[in-house]
This record gives structure tokens, sequence and C-alpha cells, in this order.
């Protein structure tokens, strides 16, 4: 597994554990759905650019974007899904949102060094 992968997973898993033993088991299962569906897409974009940048680095900002639209076809569903679930719906929104945004500085931060390693390189 890579660092960032490993980054984004342990963040995410300590998150969740501070905020239950925190809040108690009542933010549950608001707060583990909340922070699934972020770090799914965040886990495989990562490794879909891992794996891109391994084989044609020029080709990244085409995957990144292919992954953008992925992304937001599959939140749309998995919003939709979690909304006939009977969901509370404040705890599982601030939950996704502070995952999606969190996880998504974390893996520009590792995707701007991948980017700066490929340039110090060719240059």
């Amino acid at each position: 597994m890579s660092r960032p992968l490993a980054v984004m997973i342990g963040s995410s898993v300590a998150s969740w554990v501070a905020i239950t033993a925190a809040g108690g088991w009542g933010v549950n299962p608001e707060l583990a759905f909340g922070m699934a569906a972020p770090l799914a897409g965040a886990t495989v974009s990562w490794h879909m650019v891992e794996r891109t940048h391994a084989v044609a680095p020029e080709r990244v900002t085409s995957v990144l974007v292919a992954g953008f639209a992925a992304k937001m076809i599959f939140f749309g569903i998995y919003v939709g899904v979690l909304g006939a679930l009977w969901l509370r719906p404040q705890p599982l929104v601030v939950a996704f949102g502070a995952s999606f945004l969190v996880l998504h500085m974390i893996e520009a931060g590792y995707l701007r060094k991948l980017i700066a390693g490929t340039q110090t390189r060719t240059c």
C-alpha cells in the first residue's frame, strides 16, 4: 500500500474512532456512512493516478477529469440510496462534507509531490 493511501485510510479510521469516542455511538451509523463514500472515492482515484503516472505521466490530468466525473455519479447514487435509509441528514452531510474536503486536500498534497517529482526528473 502506498503512503498516500495509508494516510487517507489511517486518518479516516482514526477520526471515526475519535469522533465516536467523543460523541458516543449516537453519531453512528451516519458518521460511518458519511465518511465511507469520500474515502472510497479518494482511494480509488489515487490508486488510478498512481498507476497512470507510473506508465504515462502525461495522462494523469485526463485520469483526474474522468475520475471527477465518475465520483460525481457515484456520490449522487450513494446519497440517493442513503436518503432512502431514513438516516439523520445533518450528521450524514457534515461527515460527508468534512471527509470529502479533508481527503481531497490530502490527495492534492500528494499529487503535487508526485508531479513535482516528475518535473525534476525530466528537467
